[in-house]
């Protein structure tokens, strides 16, 4: 066969490959929503998501500004969720916080899905000596604790949003650059790949469009879990004093600095409570409905 026409077949196959992947995208979409775990955790989240991103509107008072009501006051018409002990809305302290837990949450798991997925691509994609020395570096992260690692981390660049995101995200790059390695090791040798190299698609195009793609569904999967242990994560910096600082509203703050009165005031410690459980478990049963939905095995057994 001449070699116009090993291109042209070479060609056909990556086309077929790339229509099979939008044509799976729209089968899994459609798996998704007809998962009742799934469907649950998505409900769930996305009433977290909605209600955080219009904080401006929804909540009733500013968050900051105290004396909007007596201090203690219980929860009522006025104060659903009561006040705290500067007379602060509980409520639209609530809301705020879970905007900016939210947004650390997401942007800590996107730095460590970036970075973990770029070292497992090149590690698996790669290979030799490229693919033992970042092995080697993620063996020595993974051996650190990850509370450990967020503490030593903050502690040694200070509080502040942007350093508690780092510090969240570090540990978290061993699992990803290890998941996307295994998958990268799977797929770099179907007949699509190769397949892709004989049009002339460079590495980059190849680990990108090809590799990256077909590795993408566990990836996720990790990554929904993820936002819940990172919710957690923020919520113990700022519990500890390294996290969001006062007087900007955060669960885990709220938790601590009504840790002393919760006898008198129990209110001001059982809503934030209630917030980081709505929001962890709605994305752990998000995760595991996808994970069912995704992995055909599941399903079998489920």
């Amino acid at each position: 066969m001449t070699g116009t026409g090993t291109e042209q077949v070479a060609m056909q196959e990556v086309s077929i490959v790339r229509t099979t992947r939008r044509a799976r995208a729209r089968r899994v979409l459609s798996t998704i929503l007809s998962t009742r775990r799934a469907l649950v955790g998505l409900i769930l989240v996305l009433s977290m998501v909605i209600v955080s991103a219009f904080a401006p509107i929804i909540a009733p008072y500013d968050p900051v500004i105290p004396d909007h009501g007596p201090q203690f006051a219980p929860p009522g018409w006025e104060f659903p969720f009561g006040t705290d002990d500067f007379g602060r809305d509980v409520l639209s302290r609530v809301i705020w916080g879970g905007r900016k837990a939210l947004v650390i949450s997401l942007a800590a798991v996107l730095l460590a899905m970036v970075a973990g997925g770029v070292l497992g691509l090149v590690a698996g994609f790669v290979g030799r000596r490229v693919d033992q020395l970042i092995m080697r570096l993620v063996d020595i992260l993974q051996a650190i604790p990850w509370l450990v690692m967020a503490l030593m981390v903050v502690a040694f660049l200070g509080p502040g949003v942007w350093n508690v995101i780092f510090a969240i995200a570090l540990p978290g790059v061993p699992g990803y650059a290890r998941l996307v390695r295994s998958a990268v090791l799977e797929v770099r040798e179907q007949d699509y790949v190769t397949a892709a190299r004989a049009i002339g698609d460079g590495p980059v195009s190849i680990m990108v469009r090809q590799v990256l793609a077909n590795s993408f569904v566990p990836v996720l999967v990790v990554m929904t879990l993820g936002f819940g242990n990172t919710l957690i994560a923020e919520a113990g910096l700022s519990f500890v004093g390294l996290g969001t600082q006062p007087p900007e509203p955060s669960w885990g703050r709220m938790l601590s600095e009504s840790r002393s009165f919760i006898s008198v005031a129990s209110w001001t410690v059982v809503f934030p409570g209630l917030a980081i459980s709505w929001g962890v478990i709605g994305f752990n049963i998000l995760g595991d409905g996808l994970r069912d939905a995704l992995d055909p095995r599941m399903r079998d057994i489920r």
